[in-house]
């Protein structure tokens, strides 16, 4: 025979199927559940410790951050500190000449006079 079309090809499909007991349901759900639940719950267990270790490895990242920073700040200052030492030598040296020309020129007045 051929086919009309009008028929759907699921139709008298589900007329088929036995009557589900609703107890049979409840007892292979509670059974499906009760096999995946210890996994679901280990792999919910380490992922909240894998949570906080990121958060503790985040926190300690943060810290040597900061260390790090720090260190550069005091290589500036020291740097800075260089720079001091060796401005304050030459201004030193410019009094020492300062001085030795005072001298010179008090000695010429004296001698001049």
């Amino acid at each position: 025979g051929v086919d009309t079309g009008d028929a759907s090809p699921d139709e008298g499909v589900v007329a088929d199927l036995p009557m589900v007991d609703g107890r049979a349901v409840e007892q292979l759900t509670e059974g499906l559940i009760s096999h995946y639940l210890p996994d679901l719950q280990r792999s919910k267990s380490a992922l909240q410790e894998l949570t906080q270790n990121q958060v503790v490895l985040l926190e300690t990242l943060e810290q040597e951050i900061t260390k790090f920073q720090e260190c550069n700040s005091i290589l500036d200052i020291n740097a800075l500190f260089s720079e001091a030492k060796h401005y304050h030598s030459k201004l030193v040296n410019i009094r020492n000449e300062m001085m030795m020309l005072h001298e010179k020129t008090s000695k010429l007045k004296v001698s001049g006079v």
